[in-house]
């Protein structure tokens, strides 16, 4: 243990996974409509089915590829935009992901720095060895008010990790906090949208100040030089503070400071520290080391090496795939109305009757995602059904976990009269799987009209409908996108 680096015994990140929406909401489109000027690029729209949860999923997909989901002890969820106020957003994410019933899920929230918190939490439980592996998610989806520069800059996404002292593809060097009571950025319990300071002294006394200090001091502590980090990963409010920050001490800009993602998916909240973690991983060589580092009511910075078992996980999408995925929101309008900002004419509502004893009992296909497979003919079928519909055996059965499977479409149906009225065709589709069970979902992140018979899909776990006072989760199919299995 290197506890004169201020560092741990070996261990680390052990795999990574990141999500980003598939819509992107050109800033010039939001600059023309309040007739103002457009700070360049794109954003990250989530679609209108998505919330932080369910991103936090996503990303968390991504990370477990190829790992034994049975030994997650751990998960750690940091969002500041939680679904709700009072219901463990951890609890509903660990069911979906299909962790075991003995994981301790809890959330960590309400601070831009909740994602590197977690981060810290994951690190100190496997270094006291009260868990062997911890899967950390982060993810965001703040909303600014309408015209200011914050709703240019926000983005969502989301990032996971996970942590443990087996095939450990970064290990952790060193950590520093730095806490600093500042009023700079905040919501309100009764907030919608979250505010802001004058902005020379949130950058100055806040921002700025605090990211040199602990900077500083993480090098001071490891013993290191700035020319000694490979790539300084700082996740800032805009596309210049950064820059500063870096030259002030010491880094060139040029070649130690990779892409901060504003430009095209923006300031992601508490996942985008996380989210510059798994970019900066994605092509990491070994012997590189990273300085990570987040800002809200002080910082946190992060020295990590990068290991030889980097290249060799499993392939996922990471931010590479998911940039490379992406689907053009044609107007500002349509993104106030999947913000829930404005108010459109309703649709032809769900004619469901939500119940919450229902949700519980059904959850393992609801949320597991499972299917059931007859032990007497073989016969797969989702959602799970103690009576085999093909040879009528009653209770003989295994259960199937279909999340990570892709299936191709049998048939489909263009519905104009299920969807939204910003989003009116609903592509109910009927596709099966590659040992024959046969799904009913409908189609999300998709044009329409590209639906066809024989199209790959996958599964992706969507906020369905709001119904008896509760958010109501469950998958949807979409088209295979780049990176996928």
């Amino acid at each position: 243990m290197k506890k004169e680096m201020g560092g741990f015994d070996m261990f680390g990140i052990t795999s990574f996974g990141a999500y980003i929406p598939a819509y992107r909401l050109g800033r010039d489109l939001i600059a023309r409509a309040w007739g103002r000027g457009s700070l360049k690029g794109e954003r990250s729209v989530a679609n209108n089915d998505e919330d932080s949860l369910t991103m936090a999923v996503e990303a968390a997909r991504d990370c477990l590829r190829g790992l034994d989901r049975d030994g997650i002890g751990c998960l750690y969820l940091a969002t500041t935009t939680a679904p709700y106020r009072e219901k463990m957003s951890a609890a509903v994410a660990a069911t979906a992901l299909d962790l075991g019933r003995a994981v301790f899920a809890t959330d960590f929230a309400n601070s831009l720095r909740s994602g590197t918190g977690a981060f810290r939490a994951a690190i100190d439980a496997v270094q006291a060895g009260s868990v062997n592996h911890v899967l950390v998610a982060a993810s965001d989806c703040r909303l600014a008010p309408p015209r200011s520069d914050q709703e240019q800059w926000f983005g969502d996404g989301a990032a996971a990790l996970t942590l443990g002292r087996e095939k450990v593809v970064a290990t952790v060097e060193a950590s520093l906090s730095i806490n600093n009571e500042i009023t700079d950025v905040w919501r309100n319990d009764d907030d919608r949208f979250v505010r802001m300071g004058e902005s020379r002294f949130v950058l100055s006394h806040g921002f700025t100040a605090v990211m040199e200090e602990v900077i500083g001091g993480i090098l001071k502590r490891s013993g290191r030089k700035p020319s000694q980090i490979s790539k300084l990963l700082i996740s800032s409010p805009d596309e210049r503070s950064h820059l500063q920050v870096a030259k002030k001490l010491g880094f060139n800009p040029e070649t130690q400071i990779p892409d901060t993602l504003l430009s095209s998916v923006g300031h992601c909240g508490a996942a985008h520290p996380l989210m510059l973690l798994v970019s900066a991983l994605e092509t990491a060589k070994p012997g590189e080391v990273l300085l990570l580092t987040s800002y809200g009511d002080g910082a946190d910075a992060f020295l990590l090496e990068v290991r030889d078992e980097v290249g060799g996980l499993p392939a996922r999408r990471g931010i590479r795939n998911h940039l490379a995925n992406r689907m053009t929101l044609s107007s500002y309008e349509k993104f106030l109305s999947f913000k829930g900002i404005l108010e459109t004419a309703p649709g032809e509502p769900f004619r469901l009757f939500p119940s919450g004893s229902a949700y519980w009992r059904d959850q393992r296909s609801i949320l597991r995602c499972h299917g059931s497979r007859c032990r007497q003919c073989g016969k797969a079928i989702f959602p799970v059904q103690r009576v085999c519909f093909h040879c009528r055996a009653k209770d003989d059965f295994e259960e199937i976990r279909y999340s990570d499977e892709v299936g191709k479409v049998f048939s489909f149906t263009r519905d104009q009269l299920a969807g939204r009225s910003d989003d009116p065709v609903v592509v109910q589709t009927i596709f099966d799987m590659t040992d024959g069970a046969r799904f009913y979902l409908m189609m999300t992140d998709c044009d329409a009209a590209e639906a066809r018979v024989g199209l790959p899909v996958e599964l992706t776990f969507r906020r369905i409908h709001e119904g008896a006072d509760f958010h109501n989760y469950f998958w949807k199919c979409r088209p295979l996108r780049n990176g996928g299995s």
